[in-house]
């Protein structure tokens, strides 16, 4: 099938060789690291599940934060969050994630994209789509340049409505993105998750072992900030 496919070419990326370093030396590191293989299991077999059941599907795309990596549960991260809330208040949905851990905003383009494509056309449109990307660039010289750039071709690409994290990164790169994410949610493109300014001021206590990756509470803000940004745009219609 061609949703297979699609859903083949997500895996994630192995980690660069500054992280394999500082695994060896920090166990913290190490022990988060060891959730990528295990976590990515689980969204695949849940996805299959999705792909087979019924009703409104919300398809998460992006990096390792969407697939909950520091969280104390694949599922407990903001994704499975949020999930657990939006069901709670009444909207009985699949969630199908193609996030993959290491993932770039050109991962995006290239792979997570055409799977969002493909399980529209195996299954019908999408009730919901969220992004959260960008991290992964921002912090890298060597791909930081034209990110802006790269990120306003994925906005082009997106169903009218998807909501999209933007970047508390205080560098120019992730400035950028902020003011084209406004600038297409006036146009009513896209709604925006804005962790820049309704994010934790401090990410004491929410971080994971590698403090890097929220924890559970850090997803539950995070969580908290796409929920907002669903309120503000109106989404999604409770199916009971």
């Amino acid at each position: 099938m061609i949703i297979d496919d699609a859903l083949a070419d997500l895996g994630p990326r192995p980690p660069g060789p500054v992280v394999q370093v500082l695994g060896r030396v920090f166990p913290g590191i190490r022990e988060v690291q060891a959730q990528t293989e295990p976590y990515a299991a689980a969204w695949r077999l849940a996805n299959r599940a999705a792909l087979t059941a019924t009703g409104p599907l919300w398809v998460a795309l992006g990096d390792s934060m969407t697939q909950g990596i520091g969280a104390s549960a694949y599922d407990r991260g903001w994704v499975g969050q949020l999930s657990e809330r939006l069901r709670a208040g009444g909207w009985d949905h699949r969630l199908l994630n193609l996030s993959v851990t290491g993932a770039r905003v050109d991962d995006v383009l290239e792979a997570q994209l055409p799977a969002l494509g493909a399980a529209v056309r195996s299954t019908g449109p999408a009730a919901l789509v969220t992004v959260v990307i960008g991290s992964n660039d921002v912090v890298s010289p060597r791909h930081r340049s034209g990110l802006a750039d790269r990120f306003a071709a994925m906005l082009d690409r997106l169903p009218d409505g998807a909501v999209v994290m933007n970047l508390p990164n205080p560098h120019r790169e992730a400035r950028r993105i902020d003011s084209l994410l406004r600038d297409r949610a006036v146009s009513g493109r896209v709604a925006v998750a804005d962790m820049r300014s309704e994010g934790p001021r401090s990410w004491r206590g929410l971080l994971a072992r590698d403090s890097f990756h929220p924890n559970d509470r850090g997803y539950a803000a995070m969580a908290d900030v796409v929920g907002h940004a669903l309120q503000r745009a109106g989404l999604p219609e409770p199916t009971s």
